[in-house]
């Protein structure tokens, strides 16, 4: 997968851009605010329909102006492709795939990214829902039925939310219950067994990255927590379970009025040579740990549609030491995998020129 060229209009800091990447690495060097992380939001964006900074569109419109535009073309298993993005600040976003409209939930899975910025340095010692989020990501990514399935439920739960509530408060009945628990966890079930399939090949593919980027001195495992299983091996009958959990806790349920069992409360626990990494792993651990699953989403992503992602690095350059930021750059050229780095500084490089460098300079780009 490769992009070729990006367009922007009025987005952010550009006010007219026009740009071919190189098929291989791209280097955006500048100060800070400049307009890197810009080109590495629109591309994200465009991948799954969201920013990674915002979750407000109106925020990527050029201040003074009314609306944005976005265009990518890029190539998905040698086939063309086009993307089309239209902001306005009092109009829903257009979305166009191929010159024809699109529903967001059509885009996720046309265009594959993965991104690596500084805040995933805290994806290890983070709050679960960090770690949900990365793996719904790239379970999404591969699959566009489960990024559906995931957007079900979500509403499934909000709606047993607003129910728990009114029935605390005496206005609806209990055994209306029964229709959204049956509907909980049929959806459930389907994306627990799916991030248990995902967690299965990405412990394999870590642990080799691990393995290589600590000198074969450090093995990464990553198990999927269940909540409330407390180490019981649920998984052979995950309905019985749902449906066991879900009565024995209704009372409390309804007390919170919110849904105390399900995959919006699961976890994933990664653990280096045995120790816990979120809680007695090194600063040094955890960010190996880190890097190698953002490796292993690249392999896990090209084992399932059949090549690589274009990988996405955010102003990570200076978070890593110069060993770590030797085997990523290594492991990129090698792979031959088309890559946007942003950083503020050229010596974070191999002194031979790599791919293309770009100075980026107050939403002006220059080679």
């Amino acid at each position: 997968m490769h992009i070729y060229s990006l367009r922007l209009k009025d987005y952010r800091n550009y006010s007219e851009l026009k740009l071919t990447f190189d098929p291989n690495i791209n280097i955006f060097l500048g100060a800070n605010a400049q307009g890197k992380t810009n080109i590495v939001e629109a591309v994200y964006y465009a991948s799954l329909g969201r920013s990674h900074r915002t979750h407000t569109d109106t925020d990527l419109i050029r201040w003074d102006c009314p609306q944005a535009f976005v265009q990518l073309r890029f190539t998905r298993l040698g086939v063309e492709n086009s993307l089309d993005f239209q902001f306005s600040r009092d109009k829903r976003r257009k979305i166009f795939l191929n010159e024809h409209p699109i529903r967001p939930k059509e885009l996720v899975g046309s265009l594959n990214t993965v991104l690596f910025s500084p805040e995933d340095l805290f994806l290890i010692k983070g709050a679960p829902a960090l770690r949900r989020r990365f793996l719904d990501g790239e379970i999404s990514q591969a699959s566009p039925a489960y990024y559906h399935e995931l957007s079900k439920y979500g509403k499934i739960i909000t709606q047993r939310n607003n129910l728990l509530k009114k029935i605390r408060e005496r206005k609806a009945g209990v055994d209306m219950l029964e229709l959204w628990d049956v509907q909980l966890v049929e959806s459930a079930v389907k994306i627990t067994q799916k991030r248990l399939e995902a967690v299965k090949k990405l412990n394999m593919l870590a642990n080799l990255m691990q393995r290589r980027i600590s000198g074969n001195l450090e093995n990464l495992s990553i198990a999927y927590e269940i909540h409330g299983a407390a180490g019981d091996n649920v998984t052979s009958d995950l309905v019985s379970w749902y449906n066991k959990e879900l009565a024995s806790h209704r009372e409390l349920d309804i007390l919170r009025g919110s849904t105390g069992r399900g995959p919006h409360l699961d976890d994933i626990i990664l653990t280096v040579n045995g120790i816990n990494l979120r809680s007695f792993g090194s600063q040094g651990q955890q960010r190996t740990g880190v890097l190698s699953l953002k490796l292993a989403e690249l392999e896990f992503l090209r084992s399932e549609t059949g090549e690589y992602p274009v990988l996405l690095l955010d102003d990570v350059m200076s978070e890593l030491d110069a060993s770590r930021r030797s085997q990523l750059l290594d492991f990129i050229r090698r792979e031959r995998i088309q890559t946007m780095i942003t950083a503020t500084d050229q010596a974070y490089f191999p002194t031979e020129r790599m791919g293309t460098y770009y100075q980026v300079e107050a939403g002006r780009i220059t080679r």
